[in-house]
């Protein structure tokens, strides 16, 4: 009976982290914020109106291949100019994930790609 428990304890983790790679798992790209992106007002269930800044950016993955990348900051303000940025992208899901990094993170092939 122990051993059941534990196999199907391993069987739904390993579904969750299943489900969680193939829906917000994907390839990892950088770019450089080369734009204000586009101020956008959004509204909640409630009404409430909110302020996002939407951007479309080249991003390359670490041999140097490019993907156009659209995603939001979710920030009220712009995000700071020449940032790198390392996003998750997703076939299905688009920009899962987005975090600011240094440009020494960024892997050479990718960073010879961006402006």
């Amino acid at each position: 009976m122990l051993i059941g428990l534990v196999v199907l304890v391993v069987v739904v983790f390993g579904g969750l982290k299943l489900y969680s790679v193939l829906n917000y798992g994907g390839t990892t790209y950088y770019t450089k914020v080369t734009t204000p992106g586009k101020k956008i007002t959004q509204h909640d269930q409630q009404g409430n109106a909110y302020v996002d800044y939407q951007y479309q950016l080249a991003g390359y993955d670490d041999e140097g291949h490019k993907q156009i990348l659209t995603f939001n900051a979710n920030k009220t303000r712009p995000l700071k100019q020449n940032a790198y940025l390392k996003l998750t992208y997703n076939d299905k899901k688009g920009v899962t994930r987005w975090s600011a990094i240094n440009k020494s993170a960024v892997p050479k092939q990718a960073l010879a790609q961006l402006p």
